[in-house]
């Protein structure tokens, strides 16, 4: 036992170097090819990395904010059934990296206390409005951001 977790830490360490070296690596390509995705608050460089993966080579395929969102599963679906119109589902489609970390993003912010995202959630959870049902509405919001950010 002793011997296998001696093993297990030095793999972690040779882990930790990599991950260290590719981190090195990734933000000035990152800085390179898009500077203002590193503004925003709430994303490093692999979170941006990740952000510029989904958006690809082809930005002409991104017209819109809309479809911004439907690429990283983050627009609502419209569900409708007989005389109930306001429905939505959520989006089960798009790029779940992307999703995960636009999710990452609003995590962060409410995690150090961004004055904006905050003060949203107080008064979204003053309206009666659920934790999981704002996180959605803010990763909307973070998405708008991103796509003012991503590269022409």
């Amino acid at each position: 036992m002793k011997t296998a977790a001696v093993i297990l830490a030095r793999r972690v360490q040779a882990l930790d170097v990599e991950l260290a070296v590719i981190d090195d690596q990734i933000a000035p390509l990152v800085k390179a090819a898009a500077p203002e995705l590193l503004n925003i608050y709430g994303i490093g460089a692999d979170t941006a990395a990740v952000l510029l993966v989904t958006a690809g080579d082809n930005p002409q395929r991104i017209s819109s904010e809309g479809a911004w969102a439907m690429l990283c599963g983050i627009a609502p679906i419209r569900a409708t059934s007989g005389l109930t119109t306001n429905l939505y589902r959520l989006n089960y489609a798009g790029d779940r990296h992307a999703n995960n970390a636009i999710w990452r993003i609003v995590i962060t912010r409410l995690g150090q206390h961004d004055p904006r995202t905050v003060a949203y959630m107080n008064r979204r959870l003053a309206e009666g409005k659920s934790k999981r049902h704002i996180i959605r509405c803010l990763k909307r919001y973070v998405a708008r951001e991103t796509f003012r950010a991503l590269p022409r």
